[in-house]
């Protein structure tokens, strides 16, 4: 694999301060300051989680920030090991009974256990309001450390596995993301303006395979930002399968989302994957913004064969694996929404810092001052 491809699929991130600096905004000025981006920041996570609980009939729970290690519970968001969870050791009662213990990159796994935990039958399910870290990361205008996210999960039947179900989940996602811009631009009317474009009402959905198809020979992040000068809001799906080219769109962990199911048969090509991402067009940035990861999760047969392409077959011996071979627990679609990311967009921000309060380098503070963007400390 060349090092250019390795880079591509290594993760988030731009890699280097001075790309960085040329993404960020020259002539940038907030449309609110931050005393009003406060007050917009507290209606808007507020009508969003509200109006997914009310869209995909989920009702909110609490999450937790760190997990056993032996649960094997954690997002370890790919399959390379690129990105691996801070582990702390628990001293407890004079280290008779200890604990090694994990921060949470993300409530993946841990939400389609807890399905059961909080008895949800078919067609309920639950959202959290999850925050994690991720210590590899690049930090840049839209990756940090600290991720805040609605992560959600519901109950679902094998009937359900199936394209269809998929895409009418996201566009119900979309309705509320699309109208939480409607009901922030009327609450604060600053954020109407034709400098920049607002989402469209609807998304268009695409295979992985079929952007390869349209642009052979970009990486994928570039194949990203060229789709998306034509269909401004997209949701790719098959994010993980191997496509004609050898490799994946983009790296997704073996044992949550499925991705190696066949869906559909388009111009004699097989397709692959019932998961996705909602990438915009950011017009601030100027550049491709992902908004939420998703998908319909694996089953005792999708979780063998993904584990088995990934040479990860050893995981089947930890308590959550071993939970989706014996049926205990239930079938499930699930996502992951950034809230700081989608904050962000709808409030025409031009970085994370300015709608969520964590570490940044003092390069990356010094270039935001420079170009009038407020960093929260």
């Amino acid at each position: 694999m060349s090092a250019n491809k390795k880079a591509d699929l290594a993760g988030p991130g731009i890699g280097n301060y001075k790309d960085v600096e040329k993404i960020l905004p020259k002539d940038y000025k907030s449309l609110l300051d931050v005393k009003e981006t406060q007050h917009a920041l507290f209606l808007l996570k507020r009508y969003i989680e509200d109006n997914l609980n009310k869209q995909l009939n989920l009702f909110t729970i609490e999450v937790p920030l760190i997990v056993d290690m032996k649960s094997g519970v954690n997002d370890m968001l790919d399959r390379d090991g690129s990105r691996t969870p801070i582990q702390f050791h628990i001293n407890n009662d004079y280290n008779k009974h200890p604990i090694d213990a994990q921060v949470v990159q993300a409530a993946t796994k841990w939400k389609r256990v807890a399905l059961k935990q909080f008895n949800c039958k078919v067609g309920e399910g639950i959202n959290t309001d999850m925050r994690a870290v991720r210590k590899d990361y690049f930090l840049d205008h839209d990756h940090s450390s600290y991720v805040d996210q609605w992560d959600w999960e519901k109950v679902i039947t094998a009937k359900d596995r199936n394209l269809a179900y998929l895409k009418n989940t996201v566009r119900k996602i979309w309705k509320v993301l699309k109208g939480a811009e409607v009901y922030i631009q009327k609450e604060f009317p600053k954020l109407r303006t034709k400098k920049y474009l607002d989402l469209p009402e609807e998304l268009t959905f695409l295979h992985a395979e079929e952007i390869l198809d349209m642009f052979p020979n970009l990486p994928r992040k570039q194949r990203e930002s060229a789709i998306l000068q034509k269909y401004p809001a997209v949701f790719i799906i098959g994010i993980g399968w191997i496509l004609r080219d050898g490799y994946p769109h983009e790296m997704r962990a073996a044992d949550y989302d499925d991705w190696v199911t066949p869906t559909i048969k388009k111009n004699g090509q097989l397709m692959h994957g019932l998961n996705g991402d909602i990438l915009v067009w950011n017009p601030i940035t100027k550049r491709r913004h992902e908004l939420t990861s998703m998908g319909i999760r694996v089953t005792k047969e999708t979780l063998k064969q993904q584990l088995k392409i990934t040479g990860q077959m050893d995981f089947l011996k930890l308590p959550y694996h071993k939970a989706i071979l014996n049926d205990q627990i239930p079938l499930s679609i699930g996502g992951g929404i950034g809230q700081s990311r989608t904050c962000m967009l709808i409030l025409k921000k031009a970085h994370l810092g300015e709608v969520s309060v964590t570490v940044w380098p003092q390069i990356l503070k010094d270039i935001c001052n420079k170009k009038n963007i407020h960093v929260l400390e």
